[in-house]
């Protein structure tokens, strides 16, 4: 009885998050239906908060990854969504490029400006801090010098349709959508059951501890649940978004990376003890470099995201995109000393953000009392880290 009490504790302690956004999404759904401005769970509702909030969970994966090194942060992830936006506005609306080749080249110079940031902060030690506050200030500018303080629209329907649509024809009737929906949704069901056994097996060869089987079966039912939950949300709407696909494929790359991968694991092994992970034959100034140049590879794949959701580029675009990703890591459970958070915690602190967003919109709550509220939001959640840290530190 003792060992299921703890086993029941122990899971409850390794989801906290994922209750506190259940909670959370809960609290909102009565004080909306309370105040009479609609349902935070309407179908409509829930696709917008997916689509509106893609960036923060692509830059939160992008930003997690520096994170896990010690700490580290990057600053001037909004700004280099504004290059990128500004560059792939030239391209694709002003000189009318092929798509493909616009969005290469819009990769490209996001991989290129995460090279110049990660070449000064591993192979110079420039502090991660002030090299991309730097980085802020002068990607910001060069993207406001592109688009002489002017917006640039609108894009092509053909690259809107590449981040907007969705996986449904537009014209297909609701019930032939919701059977194609709900049959995706037990597809990708099917598919993390069969992964999570396969990863549990493997674990158990290799003589690693694992939860109980009753702890599993609980955990893959829930998240099943989920998953068919939100399917049957989007087969109400419009079907799946294409956007959501893009972050499915980031999510589960990176996500393998981190824990299934030897480069993977030295993100961890620097955020825990820098030097021993130097000493043990990690080259950490590699490490370094290739954390920062992801983030600039990521960063331009949510400009290209942004520009398609908002139509335009615009040189204000991206303003506090950078702000948003950091809470999302910190608030889904990554450690401001470095070594430990994972991507499906920085996703939930990513969706977290959003139904905070999205629940105090409807509601009609001030913006600068909604930044007052994800400010105090962030600061109880490193308290929490740094609480947590001291009470092992003590044991």
């Amino acid at each position: 009885m003792s060992e299921n009490k703890l086993d029941v504790k122990k899971t409850l302690k390794n989801n906290t998050m994922v209750i506190v956004l259940v909670a959370v999404m809960l609290l909102f759904q009565v004080l909306i239906l309370a105040t009479g401005h609609g349902s935070l769970f309407a179908p409509a509702n829930i696709t917008n908060i997916i689509r509106q909030n893609a960036y923060v969970a692509i830059l939160a994966t992008g930003m997690l990854l520096c994170i896990l090194t010690g700490g580290n942060i990057d600053l001037s992830v909004g700004s280099v969504v504004a290059l990128v936006g500004a560059l792939a506005g030239v391209l694709v609306v002003n000189l009318h490029m092929p798509l493909v080749l616009a969005i290469i080249l819009c990769l490209l110079m996001g991989i290129l400006i995460g090279a110049f940031h990660g070449f000064f902060i591993a192979y110079i030690h420039i502090p991660p801090f002030i090299t991309t506050l730097a980085g802020m200030l002068l990607w910001r500018g060069v993207a406001t010098i592109i688009l002489d303080g002017k917006p640039i629209a609108p894009f092509p329907a053909k690259y809107l349709k590449l981040f907007e649509s969705f996986v449904a024809k537009e014209n297909m009737s609701e019930m032939p959508l919701f059977i194609l929906t709900m049959a995706i949704a037990v597809i990708c069901c099917i598919i993390f059951v069969v992964a999570e056994i396969r990863k549990r097996a493997a674990k158990i060869r290799k003589g690693y501890t694992v939860d109980s089987k009753a702890s599993f079966i609980i955990k893959l039912v829930l998240l099943s649940a989920v998953i068919l939950l939100l399917g049957q949300f989007l087969a109400r709407d419009r079907g799946i978004p294409v956007v959501l696909i893009l972050l499915a494929v980031i999510i589960a790359v990176y996500a393998y990376f981190t824990q299934n991968t030897v480069p993977g694991r030295y993100l961890y092994a620097i955020g825990g003890n820098e030097k021993a992970a130097k000493l043990s034959g990690v080259n950490t100034d590699n490490v370094m470099f290739f954390a920062y140049t992801n983030m600039g590879f990521l960063s331009a794949v949510a400009a290209l995201v942004c520009v398609a959701r908002f139509n335009s580029a615009q040189p204000t675009a991206g303003n506090s995109y950078e702000m948003d990703a950091i809470a999302s890591c910190f608030i889904g459970g990554a450690s401001a000393y470095g070594g430990t958070g994972t991507v499906a915690g920085a996703v939930i602190g990513a969706i977290f953000m959003g139904v905070l967003n999205n629940g105090m919109s409807i509601l009609g709550v001030d913006m600068n009392w909604q930044r007052a509220v994800k400010g105090m939001v962030l600061l109880l959640a490193v308290i929490f880290d740094v609480v947590s840290k001291n009470k092992k530190s003590k044991k």
